[in-house]
């Protein structure tokens, strides 16, 4: 993989990583497109990049996690699911998940159709019982870190399943897609540390330079998506994402089938 490569993977992490649309399954889509090998690498370089959008939830949300200490254990508890899931199949996960083209686009066609379904339920329920995650209980906040554990698949999107699992247990929109953001923090720094363990660091000098700009555009691409996405919910559903996600799977499907 070269620089051009690597910036260019890293723009689609950045503005893909908070949208209901899967980074991973993108960035492995990408990949295809620029004819870059799925390397032992590659993958790394997926996983890790990540670190660097979720920093940017760090930077736009660092006085609010701060002064509400409250959903501390909130985010823990929701973090422990998907950790414990992570690391169990770790080496499933990267053997035969990451860089697997067809899982991408099934998970891409079927989660846009259960987008389409879960917002035609929820679009029936005008008033959210939770109006901050905040007041989220203990045992709700683990059923999201449960749901998200579905996002090791490849074209899944964490977004995806921690906002609708948010809306599920009761969340505002607003509030669902807020808490996403934030349980990405401990979730993205628990996979990249879990990587960089299992790799023992063993890069290249050359790669640590990708990594290093994969990060760097990961995280001031995600700045802008995620100031971009905050804006976005407040007036509109992800119906056009559903839509999205089914006719990029179907395009992929025919071209590369």
């Amino acid at each position: 993989m070269g620089y051009i490569q690597a910036l260019l993977l890293s723009i689609v992490e950045g503005i893909t990583e908070f949208l209901p649309i899967s980074s991973t399954g993108h960035m492995i889509l990408a990949s295809k497109l620029l004819s870059v090998p799925q390397t032992e690498f590659v993958k790394s370089f997926e996983i890790i990049i990540q670190l660097g959008a979720i920093l940017a939830v760090v930077l736009i949300y660092f006085q609010k996690v701060i002064k509400k200490t409250k959903l501390w254990p909130r985010i823990l508890a929701a973090f422990i699911p998907t950790g414990i899931v992570g690391l169990v199949l770790y080496k499933f996960i990267k053997r035969h998940l990451l860089g697997n083209l067809n899982v991408v686009i099934i998970s891409l066609f079927l989660g846009g159709v259960a987008m389409l379904i879960f917002e035609e339920i929820f679009k029936r329920i005008k008033n959210r019982k939770i109006s901050s995650a905040e007041n989220l209980s203990l045992p709700k906040s683990a059923v999201i870190g449960t749901v998200q554990a579905l996002s090791v698949i490849p074209g899944v999107s964490r977004a995806m399943v921690t906002i609708f699992g948010g809306l599920g247990v009761g969340l505002s929109r607003e509030s669902a897609v807020e808490f996403s953001f934030l349980l990405a923090v401990p979730t993205m720094l628990a996979a990249t540390g879990l990587d960089l363990i299992k790799t023992h660091f063993l890069f290249t000098g050359k790669e640590y330079l990708i990594l290093i700009l994969g990060f760097l555009g990961a995280f001031i691409s995600a700045i802008f998506a995620v100031k971009f996405f905050i804006k976005f919910v407040q007036k509109n559903n992800f119906t056009g994402f559903a839509i999205y996600r089914i006719v990029l799977a179907i395009i992929f499907w025919l071209v590369y089938r």
